[in-house]
């Protein structure tokens, strides 16, 4: 069966790519592959139903210390614009974790910086791989770099950051596989073992089983990676890189589909911790563009990861090697309840009516060293599209002597304290709202002054501006005027004369604490504005760049839109920020129970009335 042009390479298709690369792409036998996965077709390949399978490739060669990207043609394995990229570096593969953690702990040096602190249990040591990032530092330009962070894990042996070994940070060259210097900052009691961390003892006993059941099954209807659900079509995808991809998403209104959006992604995140000492300043973690989220996805366990009547969607990674790995039930689908979706009752004449919500729920859940992110895309009935991150896991953990106490975080357990930080996501929307063709505006609403007309101050003015061009599509959030913004088609109305659209509808947010010229700074420019626009470039897809690691910033959004490009009657990108602050408390430890944030797409003027009039009662 021929895959549909969207759907996630298979395994072997990736197989077909790595053996093309092997035997054409000129590389010696220490290269390894970064990347394998789908070269989506373009919009106009898609709209003629001339498609070809291409999958996108990155190498990286360590005896040369070069990086190598183009493409796999796969019908007949040719290559495509297969060359070097000068001056950058592929992402940390989680390959090189471990072999990092492996050749580190071996190592004379750090074995006796170990010693030195009375640790001797080499084995139960977690040496962890951070891109170093770009500090300025001239001799670290030229060399594939990792800055370590180092744990000792607990005896029970299911906790591996349960003993933070501070102030010790190998500096690692990865193409040599061979440490470069150790950075030591002097050394900090051992925090005590905190115990298990899977506790089978002392557990609640009042929990009583909770079961979802659906005996006639879910109402959405399932094809390879296409979905329909209640007016909804959606297309399911996956990418290395960014992990679960949305495509083609539209709405079936009077017979017809209606496009929304042509891709949503999370196309960049970066976590910067507020302590300036000491190596940890170096923690400034680009997860999506220095790592992976894709490789990172986790094998989702029904009951647990998920609850009710699932549907799994099934992808290959791959490793170093370029090997295939089946990820089983790598996204989760599912409907659930939502509560009340519209009620109205009228006393006079006895009537009442209430319809219940449901929605429809694609989500994937990644795994990135001490966090864990899940991804949520929610589709209701009322053509609202939400989006949501939860976050879990472990809390940085470093330690801190007895009696200390820090200006830069909390203490969070005994000889461990947090420090503060701040999740910062990237979405990105190509939109697409009735068609390709969209354009920007800003909603703000203003106290309106005393007049005749507003006596008492009751006024509130709605204030509608186009935001022309990439330049002016540069925002923050204003609560002091209820800002959004919105997507419309400037050639298509509504019954009122008012031209179709989708709003961003912002939920809690924060902006980024530290100056925009510091190397993070410069790196993730994106951080400091919560809404851009873009006209759609095919190379333009990571708002930190296509490679971040060890860049100086000279690549991404704020680089893309000084050229200003119009954003009327053009094919519009949206890319929203989210922006999680995050200070540990010591309920987050030893780990930290689930904290959300989101934000919503709802139709405004899309419809002409309530698009969720037709769902019955009583039933959602």
């Amino acid at each position: 069966m021929t895959p549909h042009p969207l759907d996630p390479l298979t395994q072997e298709e990736i197989t077909a790519a790595v053996l093309a690369i092997k035997s054409q792409g000129g590389l010696d036998e220490s290269a390894w592959f970064e990347t394998v996965s789908l070269e989506e077709p373009s919009k106009q390949e898609l709209a003629s139903g001339t498609t070809e399978r291409r999958a996108y490739v990155c190498c990286y060669e360590p005896s040369s210390n070069r990086t190598f990207n183009g493409t796999v043609r796969l019908s007949d394995g040719a290559l495509e614009g297969w060359s070097h990229v000068p001056g950058v570096q592929a992402r940390i593969v989680p390959d090189e974790f471990a072999a990092v953690d492996e050749f580190v702990r071996r190592d004379p040096q750090f074995v006796a910086a170990l010693e030195a602190r009375g640790i001797t249990d080499v084995d139960n040591v977690l040496v962890e791989s951070w891109g170093a990032g770009h500090f300025g530092v001239a001799e670290e330009d030229s060399v594939r770099l990792a800055y370590c962070h180092c744990w000792l894990g607990n005896e029970a042996g299911d906790n591996p950051y349960a003993r933070p070994i501070a102030n010790l940070h190998p500096v690692v060259d990865l193409a040599k596989r061979e440490i470069i210097r150790i950075d030591d900052f002097g050394a900090v009691p051992l925090p005590p073992d905190p115990g298990p961390m899977n506790r089978t003892e002392g557990l609640r006993e009042d929990v009583k089983p909770l079961e979802i059941t659906q005996p006639e099954g879910p109402s959405f209807e399932v094809d390879g990676y296409q979905v329909r659900w209640q007016n909804w079509h959606i297309h399911v995808g996956y990418d290395l890189r960014e992990s679960l991809v949305l495509h083609q998403i539209g709405y079936e209104h009077d017979g017809k589909v209606r496009p929304i959006m042509h891709r949503a992604s999370m196309a960049e995140m970066v976590v910067p911790y507020g302590d300036p000492r000491g190596g940890n300043y170096r923690r400034n973690a680009f997860d999506t563009g220095e790592y992976g989220l894709g490789q990172a996805v986790d094998s989702l366990a029904l009951g647990c990861d998920c609850l009710g009547h699932i549907h799994y969607f099934d992808v290959f990674t791959h490793d170093w090697t370029g090997t295939p790995k089946l990820i089983k039930n790598a996204v989760c689908m599912h409907e659930e309840d939502y509560g009340i979706l519209w009620k109205f009752q009228y006393a006079r004449a006895g009537t009442s009516r209430v319809v219940r919500s449901r929605r429809l729920v694609i989500s994937s859940l990644c795994t990135i060293g001490n966090y864990i992110y899940g991804f949520y895309y929610y589709f209701y009935q009322d053509g609202t599209i939400g989006v949501e991150v939860k976050a879990t896991g472990i809390p940085f953990p470093s330690a801190i002597a007895p009696g200390d106490t820090s200006p830069y975080g909390s203490i969070v357990g005994e000889g461990i304290e947090s420090h503060v930080h701040q999740h910062v996501f990237s979405f990105r929307f190509d939109m697409a709202v009735d068609g390709v063709k969209n354009a920007v505006r800003e909603v703000n609403f203003e106290a309106a002054p005393a007049s005749d007309e507003n006596p008492y101050g009751a006024g509130i003015t709605i204030k509608e501006t186009a935001l022309k061009n990439e330049q002016a599509a540069q925002r923050c959030l204003d609560m002091g005027r209820a800002r959004y913004w919105k997507i419309i088609n400037p050639q298509m109305h509504n019954a009122y004369g008012k031209n179709t659209a989708y709003k961003l509808s912002p939920g809690a947010n924060s902006l980024p604490m530290l100056p925009p010229d510091s190397p993070t700074g410069r790196r993730g420019a994106f951080m400091y504005r919560h809404f851009w626009a873009t006209q759609y470039a095919a190379d333009e897809k990571y708002p930190a760049g296509m490679y971040p690691n060890q860049d100086a910033g000279t690549d991404g959004l704020a680089e893309w839109t000084k050229a200003d490009r119009s954003l009327e009657g053009e094919d519009v990108v949206v890319w929203y920020t989210l922006n999680f602050h995050h200070l540990p408390r010591p309920e987050d430890y030893p780990v930290q129970p689930v904290v959300y944030a989101d934000f919503h797409w709802m139709p405004d003027g899309f419809f002409d009335e309530n698009p969720a009039m037709d769902v019955p009662p009583g039933k959602g």
